[in-house]
């Protein structure tokens, strides 16, 4: 779902390094608001486009529209089909992604200043005006279907679809969002027509920008861009509770070395200990060497390569998950040592060197990631979903550090579950069974 022009790409690693984040709210005269961060220094914009609902409105009976759907919208829009748009888009040295996930469909554009004009009414026909030629839908059809193929032989992709499966059921986020052979293969027109008008409506459209375009510039092209979408979409899906276990459940799978993942009931984004759980995870399992899952799992016992644990909160639930892949006759005493500090954390907590550790980290790492035009405007959009303020990017790191050894004590006794602890292994792990 990509299209790159190699100059593009070529500004947005030019792009400086932004100590300091300027965030102007901006309001269409049509009533669509959006947020910038103004940079004049190089003539390039990115925009940034996020419709909120994603693959989890699809329909019943018609899992992976949404996702073939926003696949086709570069395949053709308007009086151009997928050749002439792509070979539009080239010349004009400009870039569309398309994309989507389980809560969001998302749209990329990064575009020279002085081709800002040519590069959004191509994008306005993406968007609006999508042509879903049969040939496409068979072509695009015919590549998802491959890689669904393809995923029926991945340990890992079959971890986390048996994961979600037991988890979450029938509801949208238990099955993938590519859909079943059978369930693309039922796809039509009609129903790919259905699934843009239910996903790319202005009721849930978020919007962010970045670069070489004026306060007033934007306000502008919001309208002609959006205009012409439907002010109203599909209803969102339902929320659902996450209700887990504690034990293993075992996929079969001829391969040398099992994947799990492991977890239960998380937090949601709004919820005020979630920066807390934040931080408490970087310490449990965030990725880095000093985590203690990497320490004990890894380090100190030789089990795996890599291990680590993360936060998910969904729009309709909040999970808290984690990954480990060990040889067959490893993994259950991997599993053990992390049931142990799984134990651990939620009974003791962390120390002061953990969490002063950690702070330095987090607070170090963050203003890194604004680090050119394109990365500014993706996290301007995300913390507009979080349903964040633009201050957000000065107080964060005092927030880090205003956290307390029993904040991360309480929070780590009230989401961290022992009881719940449910591990879904796909491989031969020996000693173990569901």
């Amino acid at each position: 779902m990509k299209l790159f022009g190699p100059l593009i790409a070529l500004l947005m690693l030019a792009s400086p390094l932004r100590a300091e984040i300027d965030i102007l709210e901006v309001q269409s005269p049509g009533g669509i608001n959006a947020w910038l961060v103004e940079e004049q220094s190089i003539p390039f914009v990115a925009l940034e486009l996020r419709f909120k609902g994603g693959a989890s409105l699809d329909l019943s009976g018609k899992r992976g529209a949404t996702y073939l759907m926003t696949a086709l919208l570069e395949e053709g829009a308007a009086d151009l089909d997928a050749r002439a748009y792509a070979e539009e888009v080239e010349s004009l040295a400009a870039s569309f992604e398309f994309d989507v996930s389980d809560d969001a469909v998302s749209i990329s554009a990064r575009f020279l200043t002085e081709n800002q004009d040519a590069a959004l009414a191509l994008l306005r026909d993406a968007l609006t005006r999508p042509r879903f030629d049969q040939d496409a839908i068979d072509r695009v059809r015919a590549q998802i279907v491959s890689g669904i193929r393809s995923d029926l032989q991945d340990p890992d992709t079959i971890v986390g679809r048996e994961f979600d499966r037991m988890v979450f059921g029938d509801h949208p986020y238990g099955s993938a969002i590519e859909g079943t052979e059978d369930s693309v293969a039922a796809l039509v027109q009609d129903d790919l027509i259905a699934a843009h008008k239910g996903a790319l409506a202005r009721d849930r459209v978020y919007v962010s920008a970045a670069g070489d375009i004026s306060a007033e510039e934007l306000a502008a092209l919001l309208d002609k861009l959006l205009a012409d979408l439907p002010e109203t979409g599909v209803s969102q899906a339902p929320d659902v509770a996450v209700v887990t276990d504690a034990g293993v459940t075992v996929v079969p799978f001829d391969v040398p070395q099992s994947v799990a993942i492991f977890g239960h009931e998380g937090i949601a984004r709004d919820d005020p200990d979630f920066f807390t759980a934040y931080v408490l995870n970087e310490i449990l399992g965030g990725g880095g060497f000093e985590a203690r899952l990497m320490q004990e799992v890894r380090e100190k016992r030789g089990l795996t390569y890599g291990i680590y644990s993360y936060l998910v909160p969904k729009d309709h639930a909040a999970l808290y998950l984690g990954r480990v892949s060990s040889a067959n006759d490893r993994i259950a005493e991997a599993i053990e040592v992390i049931r142990d500090e799984w134990v651990k954390m939620a009974e003791v907590g962390v120390t002061e060197e953990e969490l002063a550790s950690a702070k330095t980290y987090l607070t170090g790492a963050y203003p890194l990631r604004f680090d050119g035009n394109g990365r500014i405007a993706n996290i301007l959009v995300g913390m507009q979903m979080d349903d964040l303020t633009p201050d957000y990017v000065t107080t964060r790191n005092a927030k880090v550090e205003a956290i307390t050894l029993d904040d991360v004590k309480r929070v780590a006794a009230r989401i961290l579950k022992p009881e719940a602890l449910r591990f879904v292994v796909v491989g031969q792990p020996e000693g173990l069974e569901s």
